[in-house]
């Protein structure tokens, strides 16, 4: 009895002690990481974890970032059918007084590691494609406070309505009271002559129904706000603006209703060109 019991408590440890076979993997080879922004939007990146056995187990793969940088979550843990693959969102937080360069994220797993290098660079070094709003500041009239709704994700390069409410979208905080103001400060003097602007937008909340309606697009040239462009009666998701080229150093919306309710203003990204 004494060695069956023995014999019993090794297998125990052993089982304990297995781990499933997982393979970390990135939505990006690389993340780039502007110095300067607003806390409220930190880089983020998709990041998840595959299982490669044939029964379910439990999984567990560490993050790890290179110091000054922090990451949102240490670990991602959970239950691993055979063959799926878990994704999450992280966000990678550059304190104010780090310094430009590449820093290592890195995403251990079943004695694998995946490394996606984080590099740390001034606004003004980004590629933003054209967009002279990408990552810039942005100020709003005001800030739902329900629900996390940052100004300055309007301006972090994610058109998408996924996240709403999560941190990628602005809604402001004064329901049924007009107009609402978002503006980005586009780093010095810029010749502009287009604005996109993205609003909210999916299968539960469609544009039709809960999305802006009525706007105003405005320069501000030489010190002074002057209205370039007018959108009205919108339904769709997205809006492109295209007005005379002008040399501004700021854009911004004036919201003036919404569809629906016609109570708040919802934009998920702004875009300058």
């Amino acid at each position: 009895m004494r060695y069956l019991t023995a014999a019993l408590a090794l297998a125990l440890s052993l089982g304990a002690s297995w781990e499933p076979r997982v393979t970390p993997i990135a939505g990006a080879g690389r993340l780039i990481a502007p110095l300067g922004v607003d806390p409220a939007c930190p880089a983020k990146i998709e990041i998840g974890m595959r299982s490669e056995e044939r029964k379910p187990a439990y999984a567990t793969m560490r993050v790890e970032t290179d110091p000054p940088l922090t990451a949102s979550r240490s670990m991602l843990t959970s239950y691993l059918p055979p063959g799926y693959e878990l994704g999450a969102k992280l966000l990678v937080a550059v304190p104010p007084d780090a310094k430009e360069g590449t820093y290592g994220l890195r995403l251990r797993a079943s004695g694998r590691t995946l490394e996606v290098p984080v590099e740390v660079m001034p606004v003004d070094r980004l590629d933003n494609g054209g967009n002279h709003a990408l990552r810039r500041p942005v100020t709003a009239s005001s800030q739902h406070t329900n629900a996390n709704y940052p100004p300055c994700s309007v301006a972090d390069g994610d058109r998408s309505s996924n996240g709403w409410a999560g941190g990628n979208g602005w809604n402001d905080a004064t329901g049924r009271a007009w107009p609402d103001t978002v503006a980005v400060a586009l780093g010095g003097p810029r010749q502009v002559s287009r604005v996109e602007l993205y609003t909210l937008d999916t299968e539960r909340y469609p544009a039709a129904i809960y999305g802006l309606r009525d706007w105003d697009v405005q320069a501000q040239v030489g010190g002074q706000w002057q209205t370039v462009a007018q959108v009205r009666g919108n339904t769709a998701g997205s809006a492109r603006s295209d007005f005379a080229p002008v040399t501004a150093d700021a854009v911004r919306v004036v919201a003036l209703a919404s569809n629906g309710a016609n109570d708040y203003t919802r934009i998920i990204e702004v875009e300058v060109r």
